[in-house]
This record gives structure tokens, C-alpha cells and sequence, in this order.
């Protein structure tokens, strides 16, 4: 019989390019980053829908002789992680497009810079606003304190020292002292979680760096990530 806890549509994006109707080609990176939000907010409500029912994205549903299990809502479950798996390609191409925005916010505010001569305090004030949005997308929330040899999350590249700016759809302003980290990795056991972080440079400035962080039990420690964050 299908395995009933397989998704059962496409992982592809669900509003193929489009946002209420309208391209996310079109879309300023104001309305990308509001859209960003939106789908985090149904992430975490959907996330919430499988902890109600005591499942992750990889528990199964069929009992050890193949039936479905009568103690959950199967296919309120499949419906669910469906979801998803879709929400989570929209919102890898929204964060591919939020940072190719704020790159051309910055080249567009670089341009200007070497064009204009005045040094008025208008245009003092007008820089600090355009930087404001960048800076508090990448604001650091935890700080790395330890990473076990041999873990998930030395074979994504996490290192002491390191401070994390994003981990799947959580940053700054929603991680509620580290307790929804929690929650995505529960969400994405066996699948790989973007992370973001700044690690300190001796030569100057912090590095931003990213990478992909994949959750799993049985790698021969404690818990799915083996390293601790100790909150900022």
C-alpha cells in the first residue's frame, strides 16, 4: 500500500511566482520581507498543528502491519506536511530574493554616495534609514558556546564562537529565548535548515557566513544538532 506519511503533491513552490495575484518580480523588497513574514507566521501555525498531534514531518503513520494508525488524523497530517514542504520552497526563493534586493539596496545607495558631493545632514539621515532594514534582518540571537566532533552540526560548518542570525524562519525578533530552535529542528528532522551567522574575523569585521544545518538522531550523541547556543 502508499506510504501514508509521504506527502502526496509536488515540493515545488505553491504560488508559482506570484503573490495575491501580483509577480514577486514585481514585488519591492518591503512587500518581499512582509510576504517573508506571512509565510513564517503559517510555518510556525502549521508546526504547531503537527505538535498538537505528537508528530514530527518524519513520524509514521501506519501502525507495524501496514494499516494507518487510528490515534491520529492522518490525513489532516499528510494535508499538513504537504504544506509544508511547499511553503518551505516559497520561502527559500523569497529569502534568494530578499538578499538579491538588499544587495541592489546597497549598490544603488553606493552609486549615489560616489555621485553626490554634499554632505547635508538629509542625506546623513536618508543612509542610516536604508541601512536600518539590513541590519535588523541580520541581527545575531544566540551565540555558539560548543559543537561536538563527529555532530550535524560540525558537518554543516558551525564553529565556537559563532553567532546565529537566522535558523530556518526564526531570528531576532521571534526566537522567545531559543525555545522555537526547538521547534523548527523538531519540524525538520532528516531535512536540511538554513543557517545564518557572523563569525568573528581577527583581520577585522565579523564574516557572515551560511549554511545548511540537517537534523538527525543516531549520529552518536546527544540530541539532533550536537552543539549548544546559549541565547544573546
Amino acid at each position: 500500500m502508499d506510504d501514508l506519511h509521504a506527502p502526496t503533491v509536488a515540493s515545488g513552490p505553491t504560488s508559482a511566482g506570484y503573490s495575491n495575484g501580483v509577480s514577486k518580480d514585481q514585488l519591492s523588497l518591503q512587500e518581499l520581507i512582509g510576504e517573508k513574514d506571512r509565510v513564517e507566521a503559517e510555518l510556525k501555525a502549521l508546526g504547531q498543528v503537527l505538535d498538537s498531534h505528537g508528530v514530527t514531518m518524519t513520524t509514521t503513520l501506519t501502525t507495524f502491519d501496514g494499516f494507518p494508525r487510528a490515534d491520529v488524523d492522518v490525513a489532516q497530517i499528510r494535508t499538513t506536511r504537504a504544506r509544508i514542504i511547499q511553503l518551505k520552497n516559497d520561502y527559500k526563493e523569497l529569502m534568494s530574493r530578499i538578499e538579491k534586493g538588499l544587495h541592489e539596496h546597497h549598490a544603488r545607495l553606493q552609486e549615489q554616495a560616489r555621485n553626490n558631493t554634499a554632505t547635508s545632514a538629509q542625506s546623513l539621515v536618508a543612509g542610516n534609514a536604508a541601512h536600518a532594514a539590513p541590519a535588523a534582518l541580520e541581527a545575531p540571537f544566540a551565540k555558539v558556546n560548543s559543537v561536538v566532533a563527529g555532530s550535524p552540526a560540525e558537518a554543516a560548518g558551525l564553529r565556537v564562537g559563532d553567532s546565529i542570525t537566522k535558523f530556518g524562519w526564526v531570528d531576532w525578533t521571534n526566537h522567545e529565548r531559543l525555545a522555537r530552535l526547538t521547534q523548527v529542528v523538531s519540524q525538520n528532522e532528516g531535512l536540511p535548515i538554513m543557517v545564518k551567522a557572523l563569525r568573528p574575523s581577527a583581520a577585522g569585521p565579523s564574516e557572515s557566513i551560511e549554511m545548511r544545518l540537517t537534523p538527525r538522531r543516531n549520529w552518536g550523541g546527544r540530541g539532533m544538532l550536537g552543539c549548544n547556543l546559549l541565547p544573546l
